[in-house]
């Protein structure tokens, strides 16, 4: 983490292996968060942040971020806050948008929290597919290290998601509690999978570089498929998602789903599954290779044909 973002935590007492960064997320909520807590999360997002809040006692607060291309801003943190507002949820790059916050728009949010009593939980799993930019990690901001746990893994970067290998990073009062949690809850990752992910980390480097470059090929092809398509999409700075809208087909985006699978057999992600933000969205991915990835858009292409309203005739 420090040679690759800068990021200096002790491994004794500042770094835990988690079973995923799921665990990571989980036991975080739990050491962090009391009955009534509020967590301001960016809408619409991966959904895992709303079940474990909930489970946590924590009452999830969504910012809707779909008038600022689902980035979540300092002003719309500021609008959400409260007395009883413990934590803000940043997850860049996103899922399921793939957009990444830059450093200038983190320094914002870092400004606006650096004097409360917040925590800062910062998911930075896709950090290792950043493509036209440096990630740039909340942790790095001036005094911000105090109050943040960094959540990152393997699972992306490295593509290894079943080994089940995450971390969580913390400054040593935060980790000791979280600590707590984690050995009650899961006692280690396997001791196995710790070995591949310590080989993928310290030997793999330059895998990782050629998967990273792969994936943006794959991007820009999916993109620009979409848009000749005439799909409103925004090109993603990360992660292997687009997350293009399909409100002119006039079909809700559980409907829309259901359909393609069953007459393209194409899968894709309703939009409500982030949120009832997420509605009028589909999420495609691209993390399989080019030929399923073209075989998949002329599916969709076909589909899209079908279901789309043709223009009145005048």
């Amino acid at each position: 983490m420090n040679r690759q973002y800068g990021l200096s935590y002790r491994a004794e007492d500042e770094v835990i292996v988690t079973t995923g960064a799921s665990e990571a997320i989980d036991m975080t909520f739990r050491a962090i968060l009391e009955e009534g807590s509020e967590v301001i999360i960016s809408g619409p997002i991966y959904p895992g942040y709303e079940s474990t809040v909930k489970l946590s006692g924590g009452v999830p607060v969504y910012a809707d971020t779909r008038e600022t291309n689902f980035k979540i801003t300092a002003a719309m943190i500021e609008k959400h806050l409260t007395d009883h507002t413990r934590c803000i949820v940043l997850c860049s790059p996103s899922n399921p948008t793939g957009y990444t916050l830059d450093k200038e728009e983190i320094l914002k949010i870092a400004e606006l929290l650096v004097n409360r009593d917040i925590f800062i939980l910062s998911d930075e799993i896709y950090s290792g597919l950043v493509y036209d930019r440096e990630h740039y990690s909340i942790a790095n901001a001036p005094e911000l290290r105090e109050k943040t746990i960094v959540i990152n893994g393997v699972s992306k970067s490295h593509s290894m998601t079943g080994w089940r290998i995450g971390f969580a990073m913390a400054p040593a009062p935060i980790a000791a509690e979280i600590l707590k949690v984690h050995i009650f809850n899961t006692v280690c990752a396997g001791t196995i999978s710790q070995y591949a992910a310590l080989a993928a980390l310290t030997e793999e480097i330059g895998e990782v570089a050629m998967m990273k470059a792969a994936y943006k090929k794959r991007r820009d092809y999916v993109y620009e498929r979409a848009i000749a398509m005439g799909l409103e999409v925004i090109k993603p700075d990360g992660a292997f998602y687009l997350f293009p809208s399909i409100k002119h087909t006039r079909l809700a985006s559980l409907d829309f789903a259901l359909r393609l699978i069953e007459e393209e057999k194409v899968a894709v992600v309703p939009g409500t599954a982030f949120s009832e933000f997420g509605e009028g969205y589909i999420r495609l991915s691209y993390a399989c290779s080019m030929e399923k990835l073209e075989e998949g858009c002329n599916r969709l292409e076909r589909f899209l044909e079908r279901v789309t309203p043709k223009p009145a005739l005048q």
